[in-house]
């Protein structure tokens, strides 16, 4: 890439960023909510290949597929549905909440403590209302069912947010100015949730392949 090109790719990148933080200054919640929804359903198609899942069904018949939408898979349109209507919204009251509690104390204290309760009330409630739809979307109508599979995963992925949150925070805390956070909490939320559904869709696949085997 000539000097000239990387000039022009950066200066895109610098208009866009700046326009997306102007939309999120101007209309937050519609930001987030759409921001939300793209990445709910681009983080669902990246897991379903990294997994092999998606292989697996467009190895089975048409009459047994899952499903899909203009060409998209029907899980990927519920997770982008689900960013958009649910975490979105949820994520931008709660946070907005966490700010406005700890506005103009900036303390290390204060940075401590926030860290603490977000992690102890928001965090908890992010990955059990994630794990809820997840185990709609799967095809689950039960409360039965529900509970027991969240109830199955809500350990492993608070222990994995326990790991990540604290660390991407306090980078932000302190290398970030507060403008560019969702940003940056939204990439690393993308990979982390990439990850976690990577993880749970080749176990859901493994039990799959045992319990046929058993048979």
């Amino acid at each position: 890439m000539t000097n000239q090109s990387k000039i022009q790719s950066q200066s895109l990148l610098k208009t866009l960023l700046v326009g997306y933080l102007n939309q999120l200054q101007t209309h937050p919640l519609r930001t987030k909510a759409i921001t939300s929804g793209l990445l709910s359903g681009l983080q669902e198609y990246v897991a379903q290949e990294l997994s092999g899942t998606s292989r697996q069904r467009k190895g089975k018949g048409r009459a047994d597929h899952i499903g899909n939408y203009a060409g998209l898979d029907e899980k990927v349109v519920k997770m982008a549905l689900y960013g958009f209507f649910i975490s979105g919204p949820l994520n931008h009251v709660m946070f907005e909440t966490l700010n406005r509690a700890f506005k103009g104390r900036t303390g290390a204290g204060a940075k401590l403590l926030q860290i603490v309760v977000s992690q102890i009330i928001i965090t908890p409630i992010q990955n059990t209302v994630y794990l809820v739809a997840m185990a709609i979307i799967a095809g689950m109508n039960k409360s039965g069912q529900i509970y027991a599979s969240v109830k199955r995963s809500i350990l492993p992925i608070l222990t994995m947010s326990w790991i990540v949150s604290p660390i991407a925070i306090g980078f932000a805390q302190k290398f970030l100015p507060p403008q560019l956070w969702v940003p940056f909490f939204n990439c690393v939320g993308f990979i982390f949730g990439v990850m976690a559904n990577t993880k749970a869709k080749r176990a859901q696949s493994q039990n799959k392949e045992e319990r046929d085997s058993n048979k």
